[in-house]
């Protein structure tokens, strides 16, 4: 079964699983947001649970792999300047530099490449702008024997559970972390806040 078919089919749910348990993470992630407008990328958008949560200022282009998801976002976008597109997180439809920030929240363990994802994130930040991510990640070196035993069979229907964030950044030399904080479940989610230098 393929991303795009599977949360085509648990976009209904989605919500209902997440919602009330991310809220207050994704407020956290989402405060480093500057004051002054800029254009922002809201990479895997989902089904907008981020949008509430958004300041006015910005200017937002959320992108996802599914059109159920993204018919579920846009009316969580109320008075945002917002615009969404059906695509691909791991080949982005944006030119280089096209956006000053970019929030990456719980992508990075969906998509099957997330160096891929990560890498098209810095191709279209513009220098010196950020990348807010939320989601979850084994700490190096951790053997995690029941996650890497479910992570064959999730990451076909939602989610991996294996990935090394480091490992992942090592890839993309272009960013650089600025901060990382413990979010949830004991340090398996985090705050990362990265620079495209």
């Amino acid at each position: 079964m393929s991303l795009r078919h599977s949360y085509t089919l648990i976009s209904p749910f989605y919500d209902a699983a997440l919602a009330a348990a991310t809220r207050a993470t994704r407020a956290r992630s989402l405060a480093g947001l500057p004051v002054a407008p800029a254009r922002v990328l809201l990479s895997g958008v989902g089904t907008g649970l981020d949008l509430p949560l958004l300041p006015a200022q910005h200017r937002y282009t959320g992108i996802d792999l599914t059109q159920a998801m993204l018919r579920r976002a846009v009316p969580r976008a109320g008075q945002l300047d917002f615009r969404c597109v059906q695509g691909d997180a791991q080949r982005l439809p944006f030119a280089d530099g096209s956006f000053e920030h970019a929030v990456l929240h719980l992508i990075l363990a969906v998509v099957p490449d997330p160096v891929a994802c990560l890498c098209e994130t810095a191709r279209v930040l513009a220098p010196g702008g950020q990348v807010l991510i939320f989601d979850k990640f084994l700490q190096p070196g951790r053997r995690a024997p029941l996650r890497r035993l479910l992570n064959p069979l999730l990451r076909r229907i939602a989610t991996r559970l294996d990935v090394v964030f480091e490992d992942v950044l090592a890839e993309v030399p272009q960013l650089i972390v600025e901060s990382d904080r413990s979010a949830l479940a004991a340090g398996w989610f985090r705050l990362i806040r990265l620079q495209r230098v």
